[in-house]
Protein backbone atom coordinates (compact mmCIF):
# COMPACT_ATOMS: atom_id res chain seq x y z
CA UNK A 1 0.00 0.00 0.00
CA UNK A 2 1.53 3.66 -0.50
CA UNK A 3 1.10 6.82 1.49
CA UNK A 4 -1.86 9.15 1.12
CA UNK A 5 -0.54 12.51 0.02
CA UNK A 6 -2.42 15.14 -1.89
CA UNK A 7 -5.09 13.31 -2.14
CA UNK A 8 -2.57 10.42 -4.25
CA UNK A 9 -1.60 7.59 -3.39
CA UNK A 10 2.30 8.14 -3.43
CA UNK A 11 5.54 5.85 -2.94
CA UNK A 12 8.79 7.73 -1.20
CA UNK A 13 10.84 9.75 -3.32
CA UNK A 14 13.55 7.64 -3.37
CA UNK A 15 11.32 4.23 -3.74
CA UNK A 16 12.07 2.17 -0.60
CA UNK A 17 9.66 0.42 1.40
CA UNK A 18 9.34 -1.35 4.78
CA UNK A 19 7.57 -4.68 5.17
CA UNK A 20 4.36 -5.33 7.52
CA UNK A 21 4.63 -8.78 8.89
CA UNK A 22 2.04 -10.75 10.14
CA UNK A 23 3.04 -12.03 13.51
CA UNK A 24 1.44 -14.86 13.95
CA UNK A 25 3.61 -16.58 11.33
CA UNK A 26 6.16 -14.03 9.65
CA UNK A 27 4.41 -13.45 6.68
CA UNK A 28 4.82 -10.49 4.76
CA UNK A 29 1.15 -9.19 4.34
CA UNK A 30 2.53 -5.87 2.30
CA UNK A 31 4.88 -3.30 2.08
CA UNK A 32 4.49 0.49 2.95
CA UNK A 33 6.60 3.55 1.66
CA UNK A 34 9.46 4.95 4.33
CA UNK A 35 8.92 8.17 3.87
CA UNK A 36 11.76 10.97 2.95
CA UNK A 37 12.28 14.03 4.44
CA UNK A 38 11.90 15.67 0.48
CA UNK A 39 8.10 13.58 1.01
CA UNK A 40 7.42 15.40 4.43
CA UNK A 41 8.61 18.72 3.08
CA UNK A 42 6.10 18.59 0.40
CA UNK A 43 3.37 17.18 2.73
CA UNK A 44 3.59 19.54 5.74
CA UNK A 45 3.85 22.50 2.36
CA UNK A 46 0.19 20.99 1.15
CA UNK A 47 -1.15 20.81 4.68
CA UNK A 48 -0.50 24.63 5.04
CA UNK A 49 -2.34 24.96 2.10
CA UNK A 50 -5.23 22.73 2.84
CA UNK A 51 -5.83 24.17 6.15
CA UNK A 52 -6.60 27.55 4.23
CA UNK A 53 -9.21 25.74 2.75
CA UNK A 54 -11.06 24.09 4.87
CA UNK A 55 -10.77 26.54 7.56
CA UNK A 56 -12.90 28.28 5.36
CA UNK A 57 -15.74 25.24 4.73
CA UNK A 58 -18.59 26.06 6.94
CA UNK A 59 -18.95 23.37 9.99
CA UNK A 60 -22.17 21.84 8.96
CA UNK A 61 -20.22 20.91 5.54
CA UNK A 62 -17.54 19.03 7.85
CA UNK A 63 -19.43 17.76 9.82
CA UNK A 64 -21.24 16.00 6.99
CA UNK A 65 -18.19 14.46 5.34
CA UNK A 66 -17.59 13.19 8.81
CA UNK A 67 -20.69 11.12 8.91
CA UNK A 68 -20.21 10.09 5.27
CA UNK A 69 -17.24 8.75 5.98
CA UNK A 70 -19.08 7.05 9.32
CA UNK A 71 -21.66 5.53 6.91
CA UNK A 72 -18.78 4.25 4.28
CA UNK A 73 -16.76 2.70 6.97
CA UNK A 74 -19.31 0.94 8.56
CA UNK A 75 -20.73 -0.66 4.99
CA UNK A 76 -20.58 -4.53 5.89
CA UNK A 77 -18.20 -5.54 2.82
CA UNK A 78 -15.71 -2.04 4.08
CA UNK A 79 -15.80 -3.11 7.29
CA UNK A 80 -14.89 -7.03 6.88
CA UNK A 81 -12.65 -6.09 4.26
CA UNK A 82 -10.60 -3.58 6.47
CA UNK A 83 -10.88 -5.82 9.58
CA UNK A 84 -9.57 -8.59 7.56
CA UNK A 85 -6.45 -6.77 7.20
CA UNK A 86 -5.93 -5.22 10.67
CA UNK A 87 -6.42 -8.72 12.35
CA UNK A 88 -3.69 -10.09 9.67
CA UNK A 89 -0.91 -6.89 10.62
CA UNK A 90 -1.89 -7.27 14.50
CA UNK A 91 -2.76 -10.76 15.14
CA UNK A 92 -5.49 -9.70 16.98
CA UNK A 93 -8.76 -11.43 16.98
CA UNK A 94 -10.91 -10.89 13.96
CA UNK A 95 -14.05 -10.37 16.12
CA UNK A 96 -12.26 -7.78 18.48
CA UNK A 97 -11.44 -5.91 15.00
CA UNK A 98 -14.86 -6.59 13.50
CA UNK A 99 -16.01 -4.84 16.84
CA UNK A 100 -13.87 -1.43 16.59
CA UNK A 101 -15.76 -0.29 14.09
CA UNK A 102 -18.39 0.52 16.65
CA UNK A 103 -16.04 2.51 18.95
CA UNK A 104 -15.02 4.53 15.80
CA UNK A 105 -18.64 4.95 14.56
CA UNK A 106 -19.56 5.87 18.66
CA UNK A 107 -16.35 8.30 18.72
CA UNK A 108 -16.88 9.93 15.32
CA UNK A 109 -20.36 10.51 15.87
CA UNK A 110 -20.09 12.22 19.76
CA UNK A 111 -17.54 14.59 18.63
CA UNK A 112 -19.97 15.29 15.49
CA UNK A 113 -22.72 16.18 18.06
CA UNK A 114 -20.73 17.80 20.36
CA UNK A 115 -18.87 20.18 17.62
CA UNK A 116 -22.70 21.19 16.73
CA UNK A 117 -23.52 21.84 20.67
CA UNK A 118 -20.00 22.78 21.99
CA UNK A 119 -18.21 25.12 19.85
CA UNK A 120 -19.94 27.93 21.52
CA UNK A 121 -18.87 32.04 21.06
CA UNK A 122 -19.05 34.15 24.64
CA UNK A 123 -20.34 37.33 25.54
CA UNK A 124 -19.40 39.47 28.18
CA UNK A 125 -22.42 41.37 30.35
CA UNK A 126 -22.47 45.13 28.26
CA UNK A 127 -21.32 46.85 31.41
CA UNK A 128 -20.13 44.42 33.42
CA UNK A 129 -16.38 46.25 33.86
CA UNK A 130 -16.36 50.16 34.74
CA UNK A 131 -15.89 51.98 31.50
CA UNK A 132 -16.51 49.66 28.99
CA UNK A 133 -20.63 49.99 29.02
CA UNK A 134 -20.15 51.35 25.54
CA UNK A 135 -18.34 48.23 24.41
CA UNK A 136 -19.27 44.78 23.04
CA UNK A 137 -16.78 42.56 24.05
CA UNK A 138 -17.15 38.57 22.64
CA UNK A 139 -15.00 35.40 21.57
CA UNK A 140 -14.73 32.90 19.12
CA UNK A 141 -13.09 29.91 18.81
CA UNK A 142 -10.92 29.41 15.38
CA UNK A 143 -8.74 26.54 13.92
CA UNK A 144 -4.97 26.01 14.53
CA UNK A 145 -4.03 25.07 11.22
CA UNK A 146 -1.78 21.84 10.59
CA UNK A 147 -2.08 18.90 12.82
CA UNK A 148 0.39 16.28 13.34
CA UNK A 149 -1.70 13.33 14.56
CA UNK A 150 0.65 10.56 15.67
CA UNK A 151 -1.16 6.75 15.89
CA UNK A 152 0.30 3.85 17.99
CA UNK A 153 -0.15 0.27 17.12
CA UNK A 154 -2.51 -1.12 19.64
CA UNK A 155 -5.65 1.17 19.45
CA UNK A 156 -5.74 2.65 16.02
CA UNK A 157 -9.28 2.45 15.45
CA UNK A 158 -10.16 4.14 18.80
CA UNK A 159 -7.07 7.03 18.35
CA UNK A 160 -7.74 7.40 14.62
CA UNK A 161 -11.33 8.64 15.76
CA UNK A 162 -9.82 10.52 18.79
CA UNK A 163 -7.25 12.35 17.22
CA UNK A 164 -8.58 12.82 13.49
CA UNK A 165 -12.19 13.96 13.88
CA UNK A 166 -11.99 16.54 16.16
CA UNK A 167 -9.46 18.05 14.15
CA UNK A 168 -10.84 17.87 10.57
CA UNK A 169 -14.39 19.18 12.03
CA UNK A 170 -12.18 22.30 13.83
CA UNK A 171 -10.83 23.26 10.38
CA UNK A 172 -7.60 22.60 10.62
CA UNK A 173 -5.65 19.90 8.37
CA UNK A 174 -4.51 16.40 9.59
CA UNK A 175 -1.17 14.64 8.71
CA UNK A 176 -1.27 11.18 9.98
CA UNK A 177 1.84 8.87 11.19
CA UNK A 178 0.37 5.64 12.02
CA UNK A 179 2.52 3.33 13.93
CA UNK A 180 5.13 0.81 11.34
CA UNK A 181 3.75 -2.13 12.99
CA UNK A 182 0.22 -1.76 11.56
CA UNK A 183 -0.27 0.82 9.20
CA UNK A 184 -2.59 -1.13 6.82
CA UNK A 185 -6.22 -0.37 7.93
CA UNK A 186 -5.34 3.42 8.98
CA UNK A 187 -4.48 3.80 5.02
CA UNK A 188 -8.05 2.34 4.05
CA UNK A 189 -9.47 4.39 6.55
CA UNK A 190 -7.18 7.48 5.19
CA UNK A 191 -8.49 6.66 1.53
CA UNK A 192 -12.62 6.45 3.01
CA UNK A 193 -11.92 9.58 4.36
CA UNK A 194 -10.88 11.18 1.52
CA UNK A 195 -13.72 9.73 -0.80
CA UNK A 196 -16.03 11.31 1.82
CA UNK A 197 -14.89 14.36 0.53
CA UNK A 198 -11.87 15.79 2.93
CA UNK A 199 -9.44 17.42 0.34
CA UNK A 200 -6.58 15.45 -0.30
CA UNK A 201 -4.46 18.28 1.12
CA UNK A 202 -6.22 18.25 4.44
CA UNK A 203 -5.81 14.98 5.10
CA UNK A 204 -2.37 12.80 4.68
CA UNK A 205 -0.96 10.04 5.72
CA UNK A 206 3.15 9.21 5.89
CA UNK A 207 4.41 6.12 6.23
CA UNK A 208 8.14 4.95 7.90
CA UNK A 209 9.80 4.61 10.84
CA UNK A 210 8.79 6.95 13.65
CA UNK A 211 11.60 8.55 15.04
CA UNK A 212 12.97 10.03 12.20
CA UNK A 213 9.56 10.69 10.66
CA UNK A 214 8.62 11.95 14.06
CA UNK A 215 11.25 14.45 14.54
CA UNK A 216 10.86 16.32 11.28
CA UNK A 217 7.17 16.42 11.41
CA UNK A 218 6.55 17.58 14.64
CA UNK A 219 10.06 19.88 14.22
CA UNK A 220 8.61 22.01 11.46
CA UNK A 221 7.54 25.75 12.24
CA UNK A 222 5.21 25.12 10.35
CA UNK A 223 3.19 22.69 11.93
CA UNK A 224 0.45 24.03 14.23
CA UNK A 225 0.51 21.17 17.09
CA UNK A 226 0.98 17.59 17.62
CA UNK A 227 -1.25 14.85 19.14
CA UNK A 228 0.53 12.34 20.59
CA UNK A 229 0.07 8.45 21.64
CA UNK A 230 3.06 6.32 22.74
CA UNK A 231 5.58 5.84 25.25
CA UNK A 232 6.90 8.33 27.68
CA UNK A 233 10.53 8.36 26.08
CA UNK A 234 9.16 9.00 22.42
CA UNK A 235 6.63 11.81 23.71
CA UNK A 236 9.91 13.33 25.16
CA UNK A 237 11.30 13.99 21.85
CA UNK A 238 7.68 14.95 20.44
CA UNK A 239 7.65 17.82 23.93
CA UNK A 240 11.24 19.25 23.10
CA UNK A 241 10.36 19.45 19.18
CA UNK A 242 7.06 20.85 19.69
CA UNK A 243 8.40 23.03 22.74
CA UNK A 244 11.41 24.30 20.93
CA UNK A 245 8.91 26.19 18.10
CA UNK A 246 6.27 26.24 20.91
CA UNK A 247 3.63 24.24 19.19
CA UNK A 248 0.20 22.92 21.01
CA UNK A 249 0.79 19.24 22.31
CA UNK A 250 -1.42 17.17 23.73
CA UNK A 251 1.01 13.70 24.87
CA UNK A 252 -0.84 10.37 26.31
CA UNK A 253 2.17 8.32 27.26
CA UNK A 254 3.12 5.29 29.22
CA UNK A 255 1.46 4.10 32.75
CA UNK A 256 2.23 0.94 35.54
CA UNK A 257 -1.25 1.27 36.94
CA UNK A 258 -2.20 0.15 40.13
CA UNK A 259 -5.12 -1.99 40.90
CA UNK A 260 -5.98 -1.90 44.64
CA UNK A 261 -7.73 -5.25 45.93
CA UNK A 262 -9.13 -4.51 49.04
CA UNK A 263 -9.98 -7.10 51.81
CA UNK A 264 -13.84 -6.52 52.01
CA UNK A 265 -14.33 -7.35 48.01
CA UNK A 266 -15.88 -9.72 45.94
CA UNK A 267 -12.70 -11.89 45.16
CA UNK A 268 -14.78 -13.63 41.83
CA UNK A 269 -15.57 -10.02 40.93
CA UNK A 270 -12.36 -8.76 41.12
CA UNK A 271 -10.85 -11.33 38.98
CA UNK A 272 -13.52 -11.21 36.71
CA UNK A 273 -12.16 -7.07 36.28
CA UNK A 274 -8.17 -8.12 36.02
CA UNK A 275 -8.60 -10.60 33.61
CA UNK A 276 -10.95 -8.34 31.35
CA UNK A 277 -8.50 -5.64 31.73
CA UNK A 278 -5.15 -7.37 31.22
CA UNK A 279 -5.82 -10.69 29.23
CA UNK A 280 -8.35 -10.52 27.09
CA UNK A 281 -8.44 -7.10 25.89
CA UNK A 282 -5.27 -5.91 23.23
CA UNK A 283 -3.40 -9.01 24.71
CA UNK A 284 -2.46 -6.34 27.81
CA UNK A 285 -1.14 -4.38 25.05
CA UNK A 286 -3.04 -0.80 26.24
CA UNK A 287 -1.33 2.07 28.14
CA UNK A 288 -3.74 2.34 30.94
CA UNK A 289 -4.80 -1.03 31.68
CA UNK A 290 -3.76 -2.59 35.57
CA UNK A 291 -0.27 -3.51 35.08
CA UNK A 292 0.34 -3.96 38.99
CA UNK A 293 -2.27 -6.08 41.48
CA UNK A 294 -2.26 -4.46 44.66
CA UNK A 295 -3.99 -7.50 47.22
CA UNK A 296 -5.26 -7.56 50.62
CA UNK A 297 -3.34 -10.50 52.48
CA UNK A 298 -6.27 -11.54 53.74
CA UNK A 299 -7.69 -12.30 50.34
CA UNK A 300 -4.25 -12.77 48.44
CA UNK A 301 -4.85 -16.29 48.70
CA UNK A 302 -8.19 -16.65 47.15
CA UNK A 303 -7.43 -14.24 44.83
CA UNK A 304 -4.21 -15.71 42.85
CA UNK A 305 -5.96 -18.97 43.09
CA UNK A 306 -9.36 -18.04 41.05
CA UNK A 307 -7.07 -15.77 38.94
CA UNK A 308 -4.69 -18.80 37.97
CA UNK A 309 -8.11 -20.88 37.63
CA UNK A 310 -9.76 -17.86 35.10
CA UNK A 311 -6.50 -17.53 32.73
CA UNK A 312 -5.86 -20.87 32.75
CA UNK A 313 -9.62 -21.13 31.30
CA UNK A 314 -8.77 -17.96 27.94
CA UNK A 315 -7.78 -19.51 24.48
CA UNK A 316 -4.85 -18.63 22.34
CA UNK A 317 -4.98 -19.73 18.50
CA UNK A 318 -5.65 -18.28 15.14
CA UNK A 319 -6.88 -14.93 14.92
CA UNK A 320 -9.74 -15.94 12.22
CA UNK A 321 -11.04 -18.58 14.29
CA UNK A 322 -14.34 -17.49 16.38
CA UNK A 323 -13.30 -19.43 19.84
CA UNK A 324 -10.25 -17.57 20.28
CA UNK A 325 -9.71 -15.35 22.82
CA UNK A 326 -6.35 -13.98 23.14
CA UNK A 327 -3.93 -13.47 19.66
CA UNK A 328 -0.72 -12.55 19.85
CA UNK A 329 1.62 -9.69 20.76
CA UNK A 330 1.79 -7.22 17.72
CA UNK A 331 5.07 -8.74 17.24
CA UNK A 332 7.38 -11.53 17.85
CA UNK A 333 10.14 -8.62 18.90
CA UNK A 334 7.28 -7.44 21.55
CA UNK A 335 6.81 -10.80 23.05
CA UNK A 336 10.47 -11.20 23.38
CA UNK A 337 10.15 -7.98 25.32
CA UNK A 338 7.81 -9.29 27.78
CA UNK A 339 9.68 -12.54 28.38
CA UNK A 340 12.86 -10.91 29.47
CA UNK A 341 10.80 -8.51 31.63
CA UNK A 342 9.03 -11.56 33.31
CA UNK A 343 12.17 -13.34 33.68
CA UNK A 344 13.99 -10.15 35.33
CA UNK A 345 10.82 -10.15 38.04
CA UNK A 346 11.89 -14.09 38.57
CA UNK A 347 15.77 -12.68 39.09
CA UNK A 348 14.69 -10.65 41.39
CA UNK A 349 12.47 -13.24 43.43
CA UNK A 350 8.84 -13.32 41.82
CA UNK A 351 7.64 -16.47 41.60
CA UNK A 352 5.83 -17.44 38.36
CA UNK A 353 2.83 -19.17 39.46
CA UNK A 354 0.97 -19.78 36.17
CA UNK A 355 1.96 -18.71 32.19
CA UNK A 356 5.51 -17.82 31.29
CA UNK A 357 5.67 -19.11 27.86
CA UNK A 358 6.45 -17.47 24.57
CA UNK A 359 5.67 -19.05 21.12
CA UNK A 360 6.97 -16.66 18.29
CA UNK A 361 4.90 -13.80 18.94
CA UNK A 362 2.27 -15.49 21.11
CA UNK A 363 2.77 -14.88 25.16
CA UNK A 364 -0.33 -16.32 27.02
CA UNK A 365 -1.21 -14.96 30.27
CA UNK A 366 1.51 -15.27 33.23
CA UNK A 367 0.91 -14.77 37.23
CA UNK A 368 3.61 -13.48 38.61
CA UNK A 369 3.37 -14.03 42.66
CA UNK A 370 5.65 -12.74 45.60
CA UNK A 371 6.51 -9.71 43.61
CA UNK A 372 7.92 -6.90 46.86
CA UNK A 373 7.86 -3.28 46.45
CA UNK A 374 11.36 -2.99 45.69
CA UNK A 375 11.18 -4.75 42.17
CA UNK A 376 11.63 -2.84 38.92
CA UNK A 377 8.01 -3.60 38.36
CA UNK A 378 6.71 -2.39 41.12
CA UNK A 379 7.73 1.18 39.72
CA UNK A 380 8.76 1.88 36.82
CA UNK A 381 8.33 -1.21 34.23
CA UNK A 382 5.90 -1.03 32.10
CA UNK A 383 4.66 -4.62 30.54
CA UNK A 384 3.14 -4.03 27.75
CA UNK A 385 1.81 -8.00 28.02
CA UNK A 386 -0.72 -9.70 29.32
CA UNK A 387 1.07 -10.29 32.79
CA UNK A 388 -0.09 -10.06 36.48
CA UNK A 389 2.32 -9.28 38.77
CA UNK A 390 0.65 -9.91 42.37
CA UNK A 391 1.91 -7.27 45.32
CA UNK A 392 0.48 -7.87 48.90
CA UNK A 393 -0.22 -5.14 51.07
CA UNK A 394 -1.80 -5.04 55.08
CA UNK A 395 -3.48 -1.27 54.92
CA UNK A 396 -4.55 0.88 52.67
CA UNK A 397 -1.96 3.39 53.25
CA UNK A 398 0.85 0.99 52.33
CA UNK A 399 -0.96 -0.05 49.14
CA UNK A 400 -1.54 3.79 48.20
CA UNK A 401 2.05 4.49 48.95
CA UNK A 402 3.33 1.54 46.56
CA UNK A 403 0.38 2.68 43.91
CA UNK A 404 2.11 5.92 43.68
CA UNK A 405 5.84 5.36 43.79
CA UNK A 406 6.20 5.46 39.79
CA UNK A 407 6.80 7.79 37.39
CA UNK A 408 3.85 7.35 35.91
CA UNK A 409 0.43 8.79 36.51
CA UNK A 410 -2.46 7.56 33.67
CA UNK A 411 -4.90 4.45 35.13
CA UNK A 412 -5.45 3.51 38.50
CA UNK A 413 -8.33 1.49 40.37
CA UNK A 414 -9.53 0.44 43.15
CA UNK A 415 -12.50 -2.42 44.33
CA UNK A 416 -13.86 -2.33 47.34
CA UNK A 417 -17.09 -2.05 49.41
CA UNK A 418 -16.67 0.16 51.65
CA UNK A 419 -16.93 4.15 50.15
CA UNK A 420 -15.12 5.51 52.59
CA UNK A 421 -11.41 3.58 51.31
CA UNK A 422 -12.81 4.49 47.49
CA UNK A 423 -13.32 8.30 48.20
CA UNK A 424 -9.72 7.77 50.43
CA UNK A 425 -8.24 6.23 46.85
CA UNK A 426 -9.98 8.40 44.70
CA UNK A 427 -8.05 11.19 46.35
CA UNK A 428 -4.47 10.43 46.84
CA UNK A 429 -3.81 8.14 43.81
CA UNK A 430 -1.83 10.18 41.54
CA UNK A 431 -3.46 9.24 38.54
CA UNK A 432 -5.57 11.14 35.79
CA UNK A 433 -8.22 8.61 36.02
CA UNK A 434 -9.22 6.28 38.87
CA UNK A 435 -11.88 3.58 38.87
CA UNK A 436 -13.64 2.86 41.65
CA UNK A 437 -15.09 -0.91 41.35
CA UNK A 438 -13.86 -1.50 38.10
CA UNK A 439 -10.73 -2.13 35.80
CA UNK A 440 -8.83 0.60 35.39
CA UNK A 441 -9.24 1.21 31.88
CA UNK A 442 -13.17 1.42 32.10
CA UNK A 443 -14.31 4.82 31.24
CA UNK A 444 -16.64 7.57 29.36
CA UNK A 445 -16.35 8.20 25.56
CA UNK A 446 -16.98 11.97 27.37
CA UNK A 447 -14.38 11.44 29.77
CA UNK A 448 -11.44 13.94 29.76
CA UNK A 449 -8.47 11.13 29.89
CA UNK A 450 -5.31 12.20 30.30
CA UNK A 451 -1.91 11.26 33.13
CA UNK A 452 -0.54 12.82 35.45
CA UNK A 453 3.45 12.55 36.24
CA UNK A 454 5.44 11.65 33.30
CA UNK A 455 2.00 9.87 31.60
CA UNK A 456 1.63 12.88 29.80
CA UNK A 457 0.61 16.30 29.24
CA UNK A 458 -2.97 17.75 28.13
CA UNK A 459 -6.43 15.20 27.27
CA UNK A 460 -8.41 13.92 25.52
CA UNK A 461 -12.09 13.44 25.19
CA UNK A 462 -14.86 14.59 23.51
CA UNK A 463 -15.42 18.29 24.34
CA UNK A 464 -11.82 18.57 25.57
CA UNK A 465 -10.65 17.36 22.77
CA UNK A 466 -12.50 19.99 20.10
CA UNK A 467 -11.51 22.65 22.96
CA UNK A 468 -7.74 21.40 22.32
CA UNK A 469 -7.97 21.93 18.31
CA UNK A 470 -8.76 25.42 18.54
CA UNK A 471 -7.76 28.76 19.56
CA UNK A 472 -9.50 31.49 21.63
CA UNK A 473 -10.10 35.06 19.67
CA UNK A 474 -11.22 38.03 21.39
CA UNK A 475 -13.31 40.79 19.60
CA UNK A 476 -14.37 44.11 21.05
CA UNK A 477 -16.29 46.81 18.99
CA UNK A 478 -14.97 49.76 21.34
CA UNK A 479 -17.73 52.24 21.73
CA UNK A 480 -20.13 50.31 19.32
CA UNK A 481 -23.07 51.86 21.01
Amino acid sequence: MKMLIGGKHCDAADGKVMNVTNPVNGEVIDTVPVATREDIDRVVALSVEGHKEWDATPLHKRMAVMQKFVDLAMAENTRREIATVYTKEMGRPYKECYGDFNILKNHIEGFISAARNDLTATTLPMGAENGKERDFDFTIRQSLGPIVCIIPFNAPFTLFAKKVAPALLTGNSVIVKPASDDPLAMIRLGELILEAGVPGNVFQLVTGRGEQIGDWLTGDKRIAGVSFTGSTEAGARVAENAGRNLKFQVLELGGNAPLIVCEDCDVDYAVAEAVAGRATFLTGQICTVAKRFLIHRSVHDAFVSKLVERVSKIRLGDPFDPETQMGTLISEKAARRVEEQVNRIVEQGGRIVFGGKRDGAYYGPTVVDGVTRDMDVAHDVEIFGPVFPIITFDTLEEAIEIANDTKYGLGSGIITNDMRKAMKAAIELQAGNVVVNGQTFYRNLQTAFGGYKDSGVGREGQIVSLLNMTQIKNVVFKNIL
